[in-house]
């Protein structure tokens, strides 16, 4: 909430955008609450409309106990309360200083792994169209210029590290449902995985496609960091400082989003 109210209006401003703050709309408060004199206050809340039409908002997972998570998983609102307001009644429509402005402002869709309860589930994508999607995922593995030069000459003790590594990248993208608990089975349909030695390492490179109802950024990343894992395991008889980073998400397409690049 300080991230939204505070910090990215900030950097929006530094960067030279007019429009500082996220789409917001009136809503009046289905719960009555304080809020201290003279401090802007923000609180978590969940959006909805009452039976004659009106935009209402009710606060969700407010303290700090084990509860706010699911109030997390429900809140779809930042509620913003002004300075000069200490308490707001039901049916209450506070507005922000300068006239008019809603104390809701829409932040995010509730986290679609967790239900209301809280607890971790997978997201029911039977409703969605089957669509061809990628996702390109890349990688780094550092080492130093002995085991550069034992990858460049072919001499690494195990043998052919880059060979046994894409294999492994190529296995885990196929599994990646058995590695990360709530990602879906899809059909992966293509997978191609690139290893280049440079001076200061490996660079490796997935791309999966999957014509299926759900993306395969999860397969990306799983072939990335299990091509690196073997690739350490077949390099640390001669480094063993060898290290994995910068595992990302560098692309994707297809789907409802549409196409995404890293910028």
């Amino acid at each position: 909430m300080s991230f939204e109210v505070f910090v990215r209006p900030a950097i929006r401003k530094a960067a030279g955008h007019t429009g500082l703050f996220r789409r917001s709309e009136k809503a009046r408060a289905l719960d009555a609450f304080g809020s201290p004199a003279g401090r802007l206050q923000a609180a978590r809340g969940e959006l909805g409309t009452d039976a004659d039409g009106h935009r209402v908002v009710r606060l969700v997972g407010t303290g700090q106990g084990s509860h706010v998570l699911g109030g997390l998983a429900r809140a779809g609102a930042l509620v913003v309360v002004p300075e000069d307001v200490t308490r707001v009644e039901p049916g209450d429509e506070p507005a922000l200083p300068g006239g008019g402005t809603p104390v809701s402002e829409q932040v995010q869709p509730g986290l679609t792994h967790v239900d209301a309860r809280g607890q971790a589930r997978m997201v029911d994508v039977s409703a969605k169209d089957v669509t061809v999607r990628s996702a390109t995922a890349r990688g780094r593995v550092l080492l130093s210029s002995v085991a550069v030069a034992a990858l460049r000459s072919g001499e690494v003790p195990k043998g052919d590290a880059l060979a046994v590594a894409r294999i492994a990248g190529l296995q885990a993208a196929k599994r990646t449902p058995d590695l990360v608990p709530l990602a879906h089975p899809v059909a992966v349909h293509g997978v191609v995985v690139e290893l280049v030695v440079a001076d200061d390492g490996v660079d490796v490179e997935a791309t999966v496609r999957t014509a299926d109802r759900t993306g395969v950024e999860m397969e990306a990343l799983t072939c990335v960091s299990v091509a690196a894992l073997a690739l350490v395991d077949m390099i640390k008889a001669v480094d063993r400082t060898a290290r994995i980073t910068d595992v990302r998400v560098t692309a994707k397409s297809g789907g409802r989003s549409g196409d995404w690049t890293a910028p």
